[in-house]
């Protein structure tokens, strides 16, 4: 049994190291917890006690094979019940990532390989994450962001990379959600910028940044 503290630990460790392929600093996990050095090692150390990280001094840490089958688990419990949520209980896709935040600690595999099978095992969440199956594997995912797109060339939005509120209530605002159609007109050399137009309808210009964080097929 591992508390929320360091559950939210192993997830974080395993997001920024790019799913468990590579060591992060201390000072790295410490920016993203929003908490003081000493006590990310404090933490290091209790989670490499029950093997689920490497560490070694000045060397930063290393997520174990056992530390990355325990984030997987959270991580799928976090996107079945934003599935939930939304296809549900209608929240929208911008609202449920800190209600998930919450749900992803209760503790019962029971609940969550009912919940998995009440939503029909959906293998996506709200936002195009693939869901781990109950095995801990992640579906293979072949996308692309639209900022990678060719001139001319049309693509379907599947995921996005920016899950913030603020990004999804952006791209709400112009249309470009789950499922729409998106051709590149133009790109812009100078900034990377580029116009689109959503579902043969709205014409847009949106920043390079915006465009690394659509995801498309």
């Amino acid at each position: 049994m591992l508390s929320p503290t360091e559950e939210n630990y192993i997830k974080s460790i395993f997001h920024l190291s790019e799913d468990g392929q590579k060591e992060v600093s201390t000072n790295t996990i410490s920016d993203e917890m929003n908490t003081s050095a000493a006590s990310v090692t404090d933490m290091i150390k209790k989670l490499a006690l029950k093997k689920l990280l490497d560490y070694r001094k000045y060397k930063g840490v290393k997520i174990t094979k056992k530390g990355k089958l325990e984030a997987l688990r959270l991580i799928r419990k976090h996107r079945l019940w934003e599935t939930f949520l939304v296809r549900k209980l209608n929240f929208s896709w911008d609202q449920v990532h800190d209600v998930a935040e919450q749900l992803e600690h209760i503790n019962s595999p029971l609940l969550v390989s009912r919940l998995d099978e009440f939503l029909g095992f959906p293998t996506v969440d709200p936002h195009g994450d693939p869901i781990p199956g109950n095995d801990g594997k992640l579906p293979v995912t072949n996308r692309k962001s639209l900022a990678e797109m060719e001139l001319c060339t049309m693509g379907t939005v599947v995921a996005v990379k920016d899950s913030s509120s603020l990004f999804l209530k952006y791209l709400d605002k112009i249309g470009a959600v789950i499922g729409s159609k998106i051709e590149v007109l133009d790109r812009v050399d100078y900034d990377g910028s580029l116009e689109i137009e959503i579902d043969k309808k709205s014409r847009v210009f949106v920043s390079r940044d915006v465009a690394d964080n659509i995801m498309m097929v």
